[in-house]
């Protein structure tokens, strides 16, 4: 069994210190999605502590320990969703101080304009993808789209942001 079985293993046991190994593997991914996905980074931190909370809570339902990185996601999907759906059209920017910082840059100021201008699920899925590293499959099951659905629209999405920084 390998460590992150095991700390799944003794989350389900009610252990916090093995729940706080498990989310250290997670939060730079879950808060890089929830700040590309968001427009502030204060939506950004609520929304992933409302899943860490949510999934502290809830995990004795997790079935397969190998896939606790994809249940938390879906967790922060569906926070993320529920904020997005709060937000106004009025337009704001996204507070790139935090992309800046450490190893994780977010490029220059056209492109953060351009992911702005994408709809919610748009910049989730391209976040997913782009900073998270996750595959169409892992999106699929996180988001509960096809696969094929998500590859189209990831395709869509990259091609619409070429032609406006084009």
């Amino acid at each position: 069994m390998n460590d992150l079985a095991a700390d799944v293993k003794l989350a389900r046991q009610g252990s916090a210190e093995a729940f706080a190994r498990l989310y250290s593997a997670v939060y730079k991914d879950m808060y890089h999605i929830a700040l590309c996905s968001l427009r502030s980074s204060h939506d950004a931190s609520d929304a992933v502590s409302e899943a860490v909370l949510d999934a502290f809570c809830t995990i004795g339902k997790l079935r397969d320990a190998e896939s606790f990185r994809g249940w938390i996601l879906k967790i922060l999907s569906a926070k993320i969703k529920r904020r997005q759906r709060d937000y106004f059209d009025v337009p704001e920017d996204i507070d790139g101080t935090e992309l800046s910082s450490g190893d994780f840059d977010f490029m220059s100021v056209e492109l953060r304009e351009a992911v702005g201008r994408l709809s919610g699920e748009e910049r989730l899925l391209l976040s997913m993808s782009a900073l998270g590293g996750y595959s169409s499959t892992e999106i699929s099951k996180i988001c509960g789209v096809k696969a094929s659905t998500v590859r189209s629209r990831l395709a869509a999405i990259k091609d619409r942001l070429r032609t406006e920084l084009t």
